[in-house]
């Protein structure tokens, strides 16, 4: 049974932990939430209790923080119909109760840490939808405290759930938040819980997930931390699980030496044969772990699921096996695409072409250029459009800014071509065109040459004849943030059918967004400077010789 967990548990030196005393008040006080067990007692499995154990460790007598928090924030990734919605509503109910010995309060004979209950908490849970906050976490706090044994010690509506005090006022607090929280949302945070981050995806939704972990340390004194739950995402999407999923694997690799991240991960790791259902059955299996069905014949209902002719088998591998796989929306295979990072910036007098591409009042703008000798991409600018900036309100790319880089470009490489497609920038493209001839009108909106142009850069990434240059240390290329936005694009890109084949029967596609707010022009601009490159090795390309200077003579 393949599991990631980090950091690693050292049986010869376990953290001290309030894990069994949450565990206790969980199971004695607390029920199921809504569902097929719905009121009844909670029960843990083995999954869940050695993770709260992990959740509540702190710093052992002695150390000069003992008895603080040893992670800041917590991740728990299993595949989905394994209660991973319960397990954060038990958490976040524990975290809220009067009773709940969630800190530490000191340490007993034995070294063991004693806990104490939060004051006055604040638990913001998030969703990505209003629908979500009332059916995932949230709504299964609210079942599980309206209709559980401790139902007196709360005041609880849709909207809030209240701790009273022993005189019946208002003592902390747990609320819904959906989609994108204000600034001023989790100031006052004692614990925060995100459900199904591999959804957050959006810029504002990443943007609101910053603040709210800026939040955390505002309140030492009640040792604040957040709890993640879901399933596995769609790589490239740049979602807070996938940035979770990334810094564990960093920690794995041991490039962070003190984390405060603490994450668990249970995943089908083997090489199965998903065409048979014996081998989904037994990848089903081993993505469960030690819980097992929850009913007779649970496995196989699942596992039939891949027989439906028109099932979305990478959504039933990443949500059932949880893992990291691609939707058979994305246009591109961003797996493969990170397997091509390549360190090291193209240099300065390389023999390149260009790909130009993006709007001039919204969204975003790039420019892509590739090495003709070694293939590989990089990106050279990009515009986009600021975040905090009202849908409403008006903005425009500098043109000056553009045309700048532009004859940097051209200043800085050897340009071959520049390929750009001219709507919204064709007076400004005519005029590049009129300074250097490398400068061509490359339409995208032609369906056929684009569709071609899209499977010629599919096949380059299939094959590895396009790498990807960053720079910076990290293997990932997440230290380059010209890369990070690249690949972002990349991900960015949906493919649209059209009713055009190819010389093998194959049904070509051109790219759309996935979602309004998701940009790839950067993507679209990456194609045009392959199309470019492979126009250079079809005319056998080489590069302009440079002049040899003279040698000035002296007039005697």
């Amino acid at each position: 049974m393949a599991t990631l967990v980090v950091p690693r548990f050292d049986p010869e030196e376990p953290w001290p932990t309030l894990g069994p005393q949450v565990c206790d008040l969980i199971e004695e006080r607390s029920i199921f939430g809504p569902g097929s067990l719905q009121g009844e007692p909670a029960v843990l499995d083995a999954d869940k209790r050695a993770a709260i154990y992990s959740f509540y460790e702190v710093y052992p007598q002695g150390h000069q923080w003992a008895g603080r928090r040893r992670y800041k924030r917590c991740g728990y990734c299993v595949r989905k119909g394994l209660a991973k919605t319960e397990l954060l509503a038990w958490v976040a109910e524990a975290e809220l109760h009067p009773e709940g010995p969630v800190r530490c309060d000191g340490f007993d004979a034995n070294g063991n840490p004693v806990g104490r209950p939060v004051k006055a908490p604040y638990i913001p849970l998030l969703a990505v939808t209003v629908e979500q906050v009332e059916e995932l976490a949230y709504g299964a706090l609210l079942y599980m405290i309206t209709e559980g044994p401790d139902a007196d010690l709360f005041d609880a509506t849709n909207e809030r759930i209240v701790r009273l005090s022993p005189t019946g006022t208002a003592d902390g607090k747990a609320v819904a938040l959906a989609n994108s929280p204000g600034a001023r949302d989790g100031a006052r945070t004692t614990f925060q819980g995100f459900d199904e981050p591999h959804r957050l995806i959006l810029p504002r939704q990443l943007q609101a997930h910053t603040t709210m972990k800026a939040n955390l340390p505002k309140r030492p004194l009640e040792d604040a931390w957040g709890l993640y739950v879901g399933t596995a995402g769609e790589p490239g999407e740049g979602s807070v699980a996938e940035g979770l999923h990334r810094e564990a694997e960093a920690i794995d690799r041991g490039e962070i030496k003190e984390p405060r991240l603490f994450y668990f991960y249970r995943y089908a790791a083997g090489k199965y044969d998903l065409t048979k259902k014996t081998e989904r059955l037994e990848a089903i299996k081993e993505a469960t772990g030690p819980v097992g069905e929850w009913g007779p014949g649970q496995f196989d209902d699942i596992a039939s699921q891949w027989d439906t002719p028109d099932s979305d088998k990478k959504y039933l591998e990443r949500v059932w096996l949880n893992r990291w796989t691609r939707s058979d929306e994305q246009a591109f295979d961003v797996i493969r695409r990170s397997q091509l990072l390549v360190p090291g910036r193209i240099k300065p007098g390389s023999f390149v072409t260009a790909g130009f591409d993006g709007a001039r009042f919204r969204d975003s703008t790039g420019i892509v250029i590739t090495d003709i000798e070694t293939g590989r991409q990089q990106l050279w600018a990009a515009w986009e459009r600021p975040l905090d900036l009202p849908d409403d309100a008006e903005w425009e790319i500098p043109e000056d800014e553009v045309t700048a880089s532009v004859e940097q470009l051209m200043t800085t490489m050897r340009v071959w071509r520049f390929n750009g497609d001219p709507p919204h920038w064709t007076e400004t493209m005519g005029s590049w065109a009129g300074r250097w001839d490398c400068v061509e009108e490359w339409w995208t909106a032609r369906k056929l040459p684009m569709a071609k142009a899209i499977r010629s850069y599919g096949e380059a990434l299939a094959s590895g004849a396009v790498k990807f240059a960053y720079a910076g240390e990290k293997p990932d290329g997440s230290d380059d943030p010209d890369e990070v936005l690249f690949a972002k694009h990349a991900a960015a890109a949906g493919r649209r059918d059209v009713n055009l084949w190819d010389d093998d029967g194959k049904r070509l596609f051109i790219l759309k967004k996935l979602h309004p707010d998701r940009k790839f022009d950067i993507q679209m601009a990456a194609v045009l400077s392959w199309e470019a490159y492979l126009a250079a090795l079809r005319a056998n390309a080489q590069p302009p010789k440079r002049r040899k200077r003279q040698p000035v003579r002296r007039l005697r």
